[in-house]
Formats: structure tokens, sequence, C-alpha cells
């Protein structure tokens, strides 16, 4: 992803504590929004292929194993709130975390990582395990080689690649992977500005909606506590790339481990 723009970058707002109303806070999100005066809703689903949990109700919850560094706390309780108000699921913030460089995604649930993993030209990626059409784990990684730059060092860059990553592991697409047009006002959007670019929106509540519209016989989510094989860190481990971006550079990756077992990567680049 290229850097910032010459923009005014918004701080991270305070996360909300108490009981809260899902309802009477995805109305103010919608609300504030409108304020922004960013375009309406994608006009196509941004579903990441079929890709789900499975679970037997909603709404269902998502444990977010915390391997991050302090700096990264807040965002990443930040995005579990947010992608919260979600009517089919929670994100809840665990401990727990393991070694951060393997970043070995537990089963049935989310591992999110960050560490220096070199200046490889990533600064986040989401990997998530399926089995067909359902996830079975998944693993976020947030690379500091580059958010210890000037350039990616502001709240808006790390509140937006923290919540994009994340919504990645819940079978979320991009709502548009355009750099150069009009902010959409949320994180599921490539830009080069993130400032309005830092939250889900309406359009990626109603998304998830549409994912689990269904429920499924069995669940998949936090079926157990073991490890398994993570992505590493390059192309070769990543298997082979399936989708291009219209700069040109490979942004998702699929890994057969065969008998129906998957590892899908989204990445998202520096320049």
């Amino acid at each position: 992803m290229p850097p910032p723009s010459n923009a005014v970058l918004t701080s991270l707002d305070p996360i909300c504590e108490g009981v809260v109303v899902k309802g009477l806070v995805r109305a103010l999100v919608a609300s504030s929004l409108l304020v922004l005066l960013v375009p309406g809703p994608a006009d196509a689903t941004h579903a990441w292929a079929n890709y789900h949990w499975a679970r037997t109700s909603n709404p269902f919850t998502v444990q977010l194993v915390d391997s991050v560094s302090p700096a990264w706390d807040n965002f990443l309780r930040t995005a579990a709130a947010d992608w919260s108000l979600s009517d089919v699921l929670d994100a809840t913030v665990v401990g727990g975390g393991t070694n951060p460089r393997p970043c070995k995604a537990p089963t049935g649930k989310v591992l999110v990582c960050s560490t220096a993993y070199g200046s490889n030209g990533w600064l986040g990626l989401a990997s998530i395990s399926v089995r067909g059409d359902h996830i079975t784990k998944g693993a976020v990684k947030l690379n500091d080689t580059y958010f210890a730059l000037a350039a990616y060092n502001t709240s808006a860059w790390r509140s937006l690649v923290t919540c994009q990553e994340i919504g990645h592991t819940f079978g979320l697409d991009h709502q548009d992977e355009d750099f150069n047009n009009a902010n959409l006002g949320t994180c599921m959007d490539y830009t080069n500005d993130p400032s309005t670019n830092q939250h889900p929106n309406q359009h990626d509540y109603d998304e998830l909606d549409i994912i689990y519209s269904h429920l499924d016989s069995t669940t998949t989510v936090a079926a157990a506590t073991t490890s398994s094989p993570a992505a590493g860190h390059g192309r070769s481990a990543w298997g082979q790339a399936v989708r291009t971006s219209g700069q040109g550079r490979p942004t998702m990756f699929v890994r057969d481990l065969g008998e129906g077992q998957k590892v899908i990567t989204f990445v998202v680049w520096a320049r």
C-alpha cells in the first residue's frame, strides 16, 4: 500500500466502556458516516468467496487471541469492539498469545500477532484455514518493520490495517481496491489516505448478515486449543497467487494442503 497523503489524520476514538445496546450504537455509527459525506455503499457484495465460520446459532463469538505488542493493544480492542456491532457475531480479545513470529493459529480462533517481520513489502496480512467453505482458524500479522516508519506509524494507518485484516478472518473481502477514488468510509476499502477508512461501515455489517444468514449443523468456532502450521512470511510459503491488484501486485494467495483443506492469505502491501 502506498504511503499516506498529506491529509490530516484523525486520532483513534476511545473505546466505549460498559454495556451498550448494539442497535443504538450501530445507528450512531451510520449517522456519523453520513456526516463524513462519503459515497454510498458499494453496489457489489464483498464476501470472500463462500468462506465463513460454521456455527449452530447467531450471534456467535470469535475469540481474537492477543499476541501483539502494547503499541497495538488499543487498536486490537477497538477493532474487536467495532466488529462486535454486527448483529451476527461478537469479537472478543483473549489472552494466550504465543510467539508472534510463526503466529500459529489455534483451531477455532483468530491469532493476532505483531513483530518486525522484515522489509518484505507488506504492512499486514490475514490468513484463514478452511475445510471446504468453513473457516477453521485465522491469523493476522502486523509488520512492525514498516509501522516503525513515520509514514505508517500513525493511529489512522494502524487502525485501518488492524480492522481490515480482522475483517478478512470473518469472511469479508474488500469493498473497493482503487487507491485513488473517494474513500467509502470503511476499513475494507483500499486508500492512500486512511483518515476516514478506519472502521467498518453499514455495508460491512449488512454483508456479514448475508454471509451468516444460514446456520450450520456443526461449529468450527473455538473447537479446540491446539495449533497448526501457519503461513510463512514470504510468497513461497503462501502458495499460488490467485488475485492481483490494479497496481499489478498479487494480493491473494492459496496454499492447498490436500483433503479439502487450504490456507488463503490476503496481503496489504507497502510501497
